[in-house]
């Protein structure tokens, strides 16, 4: 049977209905058609598929959807203001911060509530923030580099 949710993505309000076993990403994937949000590993282990939940990050492959309803969901879609990127998207460009750019978005979303919550992290703070995160094509040095300088600005 399915339940009725009312959910904020990205500032816009959706109410739906869903099965309640609809997982989040599949909600932002399948059904708002936003696929910034990547499935990695499907088991919370790999951080691709981190979205912000209220502002903190969160694994969108281990919520079910019913589980959001009332909040407020912010993907890697939701983070420019039009074609202005983000600060954290514009440093990940600059610095040439991504390879494959499966990561990135999760990422990024982690690096954004850091800053949100210390804009002036020490880099074990960031280390420790975009942990849950993994890439497997870089060291992390120039990833931990662009958040670094986006604190600095």
């Amino acid at each position: 049977m399915k339940q009725k949710i009312s959910v904020t993505v990205n500032g816009t309000s959706h109410e739906m209905e869903v099965e309640p076993r609809l997982l989040l990403i599949d909600l932002l994937r399948n059904h708002l058609e936003l696929t910034g949000t990547k499935l990695g590993c499907g088991h919370g282990d790999c951080g691709a598929c981190t979205v912000l939940v209220d502002g903190k990050p969160a694994n969108a492959c281990l919520l079910l959807a019913v589980e959001v309803d009332g909040k407020k969901i912010t993907t890697i879609e939701g983070l420019a203001d039009g074609e202005n990127l983000h600060p954290v998207q514009q440093a990940v460009i600059d610095y040439g911060a991504m390879q494959c750019g499966f990561c990135i978005p999760g990422m990024i979303l982690s690096a954004k509530a850091l800053l949100d919550e210390t804009p002036h992290p020490t880099e074990e703070q960031v280390r420790d923030a975009i942990a849950g995160n993994l890439c497997r094509c870089t060291g992390y040095a120039k990833i931990v580099q662009a958040i670094l300088s986006v604190s600095r600005s």
